[in-house]
């Protein structure tokens, strides 16, 4: 029998607005993007222009450092915009999107027979290689690597996240595809990590080479990154690859029909959804057509993920390439007279300052506010309580402050990403900005072993 994984450090945040289990078809947008900043560490270099006719699994952009690694569209339709930010750089480029989505076909018969190489190459051209990553870094896997070990971590613990085990019962079959084709690019095992506080669902359970692991306890529980932490700790020099069962799916998808399908389905969540709801989209799709008079007056902050790590959006924004979820939540534009002072039943805390930490399984409404700003970095033992890895938070973020490599590489910067620091963030009483300073200092470690 598998081993339990106890994580004892986390800490859980129950908010309102959970999805309810129904799934429902999405209203087909008109627009869908791919946002070149969805993906860390890459250089992209257009091969389209506005005006240009594509079909889903067109290619729309390459990375100048791996020009093997290619973006593709995910629906058929013309490009209308390729949308810039500071320095010009490329934020999204914009489809509109046909109404009958044509496919660009890719040579994947006999599939059982394909070797290493030739699943690289349809992986690479369809555009779905990036859906496999890496760790350190957490970049696009580098195709040329022979990683020792894929990680798959099968449930979420983030506030309000989507139930893998609900989307993916339907998929058994695909996935299952997707893991044959995943075992033929590493001589190491596949490891698939499952949710022990409740029964996983049959598609994984009887999944075929993996190795299954069970983990119990709060969140950052279903972090890839603590799961490596826990059975295969990263060294200097280690690879590992990582990626998400509707990722799998997807592969699973490539290889039986040969086209690009990114369907997938997200949870919409957050307290200022009227109806939160499961939904079946095609991944990059416009927000608007799924909020339709669905969202409450007033003014909200849209995330496309979830409220710790996920990205800011416009109300008529896009879906981030990575994120199974979209979050809606009350924008904290407010001062709050004697704020932490007071008593509040409906205020959630960390600590015990409130005495809502008598209910610890009350919801509450969060909004945007930081309740102060930026000050002194004040030495508590607050990283600790809510971080589980065998590292030192605190040193480790000092370190990166001082641009110090070696000290990094001593202190675990291989092992981290921004997600398993953002519990730190959240519980951080200066204020600080501790996901930006994680993923500068693993910028700063790729580029000295570049």
């Amino acid at each position: 029998m598998s081993k339990v994984i106890k994580i004892k450090r986390g800490l859980d945040i129950n908010l309102l607005g959970a999805a309810e289990k129904i799934i429902k078809k999405a209203d087909f947008a008109e627009y869908y993007a791919v946002k070149p900043t969805d993906f860390k560490g890459i250089r992209p270099k257009l091969v389209v222009k506005t005006g240009d006719k594509v079909k889903a699994g067109s290619p729309l952009f390459f990375d100048k450092y791996h020009p093997e690694v290619q973006f593709t569209s995910p629906v058929s339709g013309e490009i209308t915009a390729i949308n810039r930010g500071d320095r010009r750089v490329i934020e999204e480029v914009v489809i509109r999107s046909d109404t009958k989505i044509e496919y660009e076909k890719f040579s994947v018969e006999n599939s059982k027979t394909l070797t290493r190489d030739e699943i690289i190459s349809i992986l690479l051209k369809s555009g779905l290689w990036p859906v496999i990553r890496q760790r350190p870094y957490s970049t696009i896997a580098n195709p040329k690597d022979n990683p020792k070990s894929i990680f798959i971590s099968a449930f979420d613990t983030t506030p309000l996240a989507p139930d893998m085990d609900f989307i993916v019962k339907e998929e058994a079959t695909l996935f299952q595809k997707g893991i044959d084709i995943l075992s033929r690019l590493t001589t190491g095992k596949i490891h698939l990590n499952l949710n022990a506080d409740y029964p996983p669902a049959e598609a994984y359970t009887r999944a075929k080479g993996v190795q299954i692991n069970y983990f119990t306890g709060p969140h950052p529980a279903g972090n890839v990154g603590v799961q490596i932490n826990k059975i295969d700790p990263i060294n200097k020099g280690d690879i590992i690859w990582y990626t998400y069962p509707q990722e799998i799916i997807a592969i699973g998808r490539l290889f039986e029909k040969g086209i690009y399908d990114v369907s997938k389905i997200i949870a919409l969540t957050g307290s200022e959804v009227l109806h939160p709801v499961y939904l079946k989209i095609i991944n990059g799709a416009c927000i608007k057509s799924l909020l339709k008079n669905n969202i409450k007056a007033g003014e909200n902050r849209f995330i496309s993920g979830n409220v710790l790590t996920g990205t800011k959006i416009l109300n008529q924004g896009f879906i981030g390439f990575y994120d199974n979820q979209v979050t809606i939540i009350p924008e904290g534009k407010y001062h709050e007279f004697f704020g932490w002072a007071l008593p509040g039943i409906k205020k959630f805390s960390a600590s015990r300052t409130f005495i809502s930490w008598l209910m610890p399984h009350k919801k509450f409404k969060l909004d945007t506010n930081m309740h102060g700003g930026h000050r002194a970095f004040v030495m508590t033992n607050d990283y600790d309580k809510v971080f589980p890895m065998d590292i030192y938070p605190v040193h480790l973020i000092k370190a990166i402050m001082a641009e110090d490599i070696e000290l990094m590489e001593k202190l675990g910067i291989y092992e981290v990403d921004e997600e398993d620091f953002a519990l730190c963030e959240f519980v951080c009483t200066s204020k600080i900005d501790v996901q930006s300073i994680i993923r500068k200092g693993l910028d700063l470690a790729r580029a000295e072993m570049s």
